[in-house]
Protein backbone atom coordinates (compact mmCIF):
# COMPACT_ATOMS: atom_id res chain seq x y z
CA UNK A 1 0.00 0.00 0.00
CA UNK A 2 2.89 2.56 0.83
CA UNK A 3 4.22 1.76 -2.29
CA UNK A 4 1.34 2.64 -4.08
CA UNK A 5 0.82 5.85 -2.77
CA UNK A 6 4.49 6.76 -2.97
CA UNK A 7 3.95 5.94 -6.94
CA UNK A 8 1.41 8.08 -6.92
CA UNK A 9 2.47 11.21 -5.46
CA UNK A 10 5.89 10.67 -6.70
CA UNK A 11 4.36 10.39 -10.41
CA UNK A 12 2.18 13.79 -9.99
CA UNK A 13 5.09 15.84 -8.53
CA UNK A 14 8.54 14.96 -8.47
CA UNK A 15 8.73 12.90 -11.26
CA UNK A 16 5.48 15.15 -13.63
CA UNK A 17 5.36 14.77 -17.22
CA UNK A 18 6.00 18.25 -18.01
CA UNK A 19 8.02 19.73 -15.16
CA UNK A 20 10.51 16.65 -15.13
CA UNK A 21 10.92 15.50 -18.06
CA UNK A 22 9.35 18.20 -20.26
CA UNK A 23 6.77 15.92 -22.33
CA UNK A 24 3.80 16.81 -23.66
CA UNK A 25 5.32 20.80 -24.26
CA UNK A 26 3.39 21.49 -27.64
CA UNK A 27 -0.15 20.94 -26.17
CA UNK A 28 0.88 22.29 -23.01
CA UNK A 29 1.81 25.45 -24.77
CA UNK A 30 -0.64 25.71 -27.39
CA UNK A 31 -4.03 24.75 -25.57
CA UNK A 32 -3.50 26.21 -21.89
CA UNK A 33 -4.98 29.37 -23.13
CA UNK A 34 -8.67 28.81 -21.94
CA UNK A 35 -8.80 26.69 -18.36
CA UNK A 36 -12.62 24.98 -19.83
CA UNK A 37 -10.35 24.06 -23.03
CA UNK A 38 -7.26 22.79 -20.64
CA UNK A 39 -9.60 20.78 -18.57
CA UNK A 40 -10.93 18.87 -21.43
CA UNK A 41 -7.54 17.90 -22.42
CA UNK A 42 -6.44 16.72 -19.39
CA UNK A 43 -8.93 14.87 -18.85
CA UNK A 44 -8.71 13.50 -21.90
CA UNK A 45 -4.48 12.51 -21.40
CA UNK A 46 -5.74 11.20 -17.98
CA UNK A 47 -8.07 8.47 -19.42
CA UNK A 48 -6.07 7.37 -21.91
CA UNK A 49 -2.18 7.24 -19.84
CA UNK A 50 -4.57 5.28 -17.67
CA UNK A 51 -5.77 3.32 -20.51
CA UNK A 52 -2.90 2.47 -22.07
CA UNK A 53 -0.10 1.99 -19.45
CA UNK A 54 -1.43 -0.85 -18.10
CA UNK A 55 -2.26 -2.10 -21.57
CA UNK A 56 1.51 -1.64 -22.88
CA UNK A 57 2.25 -3.42 -19.29
CA UNK A 58 0.29 -6.49 -19.91
CA UNK A 59 1.42 -6.56 -23.77
CA UNK A 60 5.34 -6.00 -22.07
CA UNK A 61 4.36 -8.96 -19.95
CA UNK A 62 3.21 -11.40 -21.98
CA UNK A 63 4.18 -10.65 -25.51
CA UNK A 64 7.21 -8.38 -25.84
CA UNK A 65 9.85 -9.51 -23.02
CA UNK A 66 12.42 -11.60 -23.72
CA UNK A 67 11.02 -15.29 -22.45
CA UNK A 68 7.08 -13.43 -22.24
CA UNK A 69 5.87 -16.06 -24.74
CA UNK A 70 6.76 -18.89 -22.37
CA UNK A 71 3.01 -19.48 -21.39
CA UNK A 72 2.34 -20.45 -24.99
CA UNK A 73 4.74 -23.53 -24.37
CA UNK A 74 8.51 -23.82 -23.68
CA UNK A 75 9.41 -23.71 -27.63
CA UNK A 76 8.47 -20.13 -27.38
CA UNK A 77 10.60 -19.49 -24.52
CA UNK A 78 13.61 -17.93 -26.25
CA UNK A 79 11.83 -15.57 -28.56
CA UNK A 80 12.32 -11.79 -27.82
CA UNK A 81 9.55 -9.65 -29.55
CA UNK A 82 10.83 -6.14 -27.60
CA UNK A 83 12.04 -4.64 -30.85
CA UNK A 84 8.18 -4.69 -31.55
CA UNK A 85 7.71 -2.07 -28.41
CA UNK A 86 7.15 1.14 -30.38
CA UNK A 87 4.79 -0.16 -32.94
CA UNK A 88 2.29 -2.03 -30.38
CA UNK A 89 2.60 1.13 -28.09
CA UNK A 90 1.63 3.38 -30.37
CA UNK A 91 -1.38 1.35 -32.01
CA UNK A 92 -3.07 0.90 -28.55
CA UNK A 93 -2.58 4.49 -27.70
CA UNK A 94 -3.89 5.36 -31.27
CA UNK A 95 -6.92 2.80 -30.79
CA UNK A 96 -7.50 4.85 -27.19
CA UNK A 97 -7.27 8.08 -28.50
CA UNK A 98 -9.83 7.53 -31.45
CA UNK A 99 -12.34 6.13 -28.71
CA UNK A 100 -11.55 9.40 -26.45
CA UNK A 101 -11.79 11.45 -30.14
CA UNK A 102 -15.70 9.71 -30.92
CA UNK A 103 -16.63 10.16 -26.87
CA UNK A 104 -15.77 14.17 -26.85
CA UNK A 105 -17.45 14.80 -30.57
CA UNK A 106 -20.38 12.91 -29.37
CA UNK A 107 -20.95 14.54 -26.29
CA UNK A 108 -19.33 17.40 -25.93
CA UNK A 109 -19.06 19.38 -29.47
CA UNK A 110 -18.11 22.65 -28.03
CA UNK A 111 -15.12 21.02 -26.81
CA UNK A 112 -14.38 18.89 -29.49
CA UNK A 113 -14.31 22.08 -31.67
CA UNK A 114 -12.42 24.27 -29.02
CA UNK A 115 -9.57 21.40 -29.05
CA UNK A 116 -9.55 21.04 -32.49
CA UNK A 117 -6.28 18.88 -34.40
CA UNK A 118 -4.77 19.07 -30.37
CA UNK A 119 -7.23 15.91 -29.50
CA UNK A 120 -6.56 13.83 -31.95
CA UNK A 121 -2.43 14.60 -32.07
CA UNK A 122 -2.56 12.89 -28.08
CA UNK A 123 -1.93 10.19 -30.33
CA UNK A 124 1.83 11.25 -31.15
CA UNK A 125 1.59 13.17 -27.74
CA UNK A 126 5.33 12.50 -26.62
CA UNK A 127 3.65 12.38 -22.60
CA UNK A 128 1.33 9.31 -23.50
CA UNK A 129 4.17 7.43 -25.43
CA UNK A 130 6.29 8.48 -22.38
CA UNK A 131 4.32 7.14 -19.88
CA UNK A 132 4.30 3.54 -21.56
CA UNK A 133 8.43 3.58 -22.02
CA UNK A 134 8.90 4.67 -18.58
CA UNK A 135 6.76 2.08 -17.46
CA UNK A 136 8.62 -0.62 -19.08
CA UNK A 137 12.40 1.42 -18.04
CA UNK A 138 11.25 0.87 -14.57
CA UNK A 139 10.08 -2.12 -14.77
CA UNK A 140 7.35 -1.64 -12.70
CA UNK A 141 6.07 -5.02 -11.33
CA UNK A 142 2.53 -5.15 -11.18
CA UNK A 143 -0.80 -4.33 -12.88
CA UNK A 144 -1.93 -2.65 -10.20
CA UNK A 145 1.32 -0.25 -10.08
CA UNK A 146 1.05 0.51 -14.01
CA UNK A 147 -1.99 1.91 -13.28
CA UNK A 148 -1.57 3.88 -10.54
CA UNK A 149 1.75 5.22 -12.50
CA UNK A 150 -0.43 5.83 -15.48
CA UNK A 151 -3.30 7.62 -13.29
CA UNK A 152 -1.11 9.89 -11.45
CA UNK A 153 1.33 10.93 -14.61
CA UNK A 154 -1.94 11.96 -16.50
CA UNK A 155 -2.87 13.58 -13.22
CA UNK A 156 0.19 15.53 -13.33
CA UNK A 157 -0.01 16.07 -16.78
CA UNK A 158 -3.25 17.88 -16.00
CA UNK A 159 -2.47 19.66 -12.95
CA UNK A 160 -0.02 21.07 -15.03
CA UNK A 161 -1.74 22.32 -18.20
CA UNK A 162 -4.61 23.23 -15.58
CA UNK A 163 -2.40 25.69 -13.70
CA UNK A 164 -0.59 27.48 -16.43
CA UNK A 165 -4.00 28.18 -18.01
CA UNK A 166 -4.97 29.81 -14.69
CA UNK A 167 -2.08 31.94 -14.59
CA UNK A 168 -2.39 33.05 -18.58
CA UNK A 169 -5.86 33.88 -18.30
CA UNK A 170 -5.49 36.26 -14.71
CA UNK A 171 -1.79 37.46 -16.80
CA UNK A 172 -3.57 39.19 -19.62
CA UNK A 173 -4.58 42.04 -17.18
CA UNK A 174 -1.27 42.02 -16.08
CA UNK A 175 1.58 44.37 -16.81
CA UNK A 176 3.75 42.48 -18.39
CA UNK A 177 6.58 43.83 -20.44
CA UNK A 178 6.92 43.64 -23.95
CA UNK A 179 9.59 41.34 -24.97
CA UNK A 180 8.01 38.83 -22.03
CA UNK A 181 4.66 38.60 -23.54
CA UNK A 182 3.31 35.85 -25.01
CA UNK A 183 5.60 32.31 -24.83
CA UNK A 184 8.46 34.37 -22.84
CA UNK A 185 6.76 34.68 -19.81
CA UNK A 186 5.11 31.26 -20.08
CA UNK A 187 8.28 30.04 -20.07
CA UNK A 188 9.65 31.71 -17.16
CA UNK A 189 6.13 30.48 -15.34
CA UNK A 190 6.86 26.99 -16.47
CA UNK A 191 9.86 27.12 -14.84
CA UNK A 192 8.89 28.36 -11.54
CA UNK A 193 6.55 26.01 -11.24
CA UNK A 194 8.56 23.28 -12.07
CA UNK A 195 10.70 24.43 -9.18
CA UNK A 196 7.74 24.53 -6.81
CA UNK A 197 6.62 20.71 -7.67
CA UNK A 198 10.08 19.44 -7.77
CA UNK A 199 10.66 20.78 -4.59
CA UNK A 200 8.16 17.84 -3.16
CA UNK A 201 11.12 15.58 -3.40
CA UNK A 202 12.74 15.75 -0.05
CA UNK A 203 9.47 14.58 1.48
CA UNK A 204 8.00 12.09 -0.87
CA UNK A 205 11.64 9.80 -1.23
CA UNK A 206 12.88 10.40 2.33
CA UNK A 207 15.68 12.14 1.53
CA UNK A 208 16.91 12.34 4.65
CA UNK A 209 16.68 8.77 5.78
CA UNK A 210 18.45 7.71 2.32
CA UNK A 211 21.71 10.01 3.43
CA UNK A 212 21.76 7.84 6.46
CA UNK A 213 21.55 4.69 5.13
CA UNK A 214 24.47 6.00 2.01
CA UNK A 215 26.42 6.70 5.25
CA UNK A 216 26.09 3.65 7.18
CA UNK A 217 26.96 1.69 4.07
CA UNK A 218 30.25 3.90 3.57
CA UNK A 219 30.68 3.14 7.64
CA UNK A 220 30.44 -0.17 7.25
CA UNK A 221 32.50 -0.16 3.67
CA UNK A 222 35.55 1.40 5.46
CA UNK A 223 35.39 -1.18 8.10
CA UNK A 224 36.06 -3.75 5.90
CA UNK A 225 38.77 -2.12 4.22
CA UNK A 226 41.06 -1.11 7.54
CA UNK A 227 41.60 -4.87 8.22
CA UNK A 228 42.64 -5.31 4.86
CA UNK A 229 44.70 -1.99 5.12
CA UNK A 230 46.28 -3.20 8.35
CA UNK A 231 47.17 -6.89 7.12
CA UNK A 232 48.68 -5.25 3.96
CA UNK A 233 51.00 -3.14 5.87
CA UNK A 234 52.07 -6.00 8.35
CA UNK A 235 52.95 -8.16 5.04
CA UNK A 236 54.79 -5.07 3.76
CA UNK A 237 56.72 -4.84 7.02
CA UNK A 238 57.95 -8.59 7.03
CA UNK A 239 58.52 -8.16 3.46
CA UNK A 240 61.39 -5.72 4.58
CA UNK A 241 62.47 -7.72 6.61
CA UNK A 242 63.27 -10.76 4.97
CA UNK A 243 65.24 -8.55 2.63
CA UNK A 244 67.28 -6.78 5.24
CA UNK A 245 68.24 -10.36 6.46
Amino acid sequence: MLEHIELFFKSIFIDNMVFATFLGMCSYLAVSKKVTTAVGLGAAVIFVLAVTVPLNWLLDQYLLQDGALAWLGPEYADYNLSFLSFILFIATIATMVQLVEIVVEKFSPALYNSLGIFLPLIAVNCAILGGSLFMQSREIPTLGLAFNYGLASGIGWFLAILAIAAIREKIRYSNVPPPLRGLGITFIITGLMAIGFMSFGGMLTGGGSEDNVTDAAVAKEEEKKEPAEEELEENAVSFNQAINK
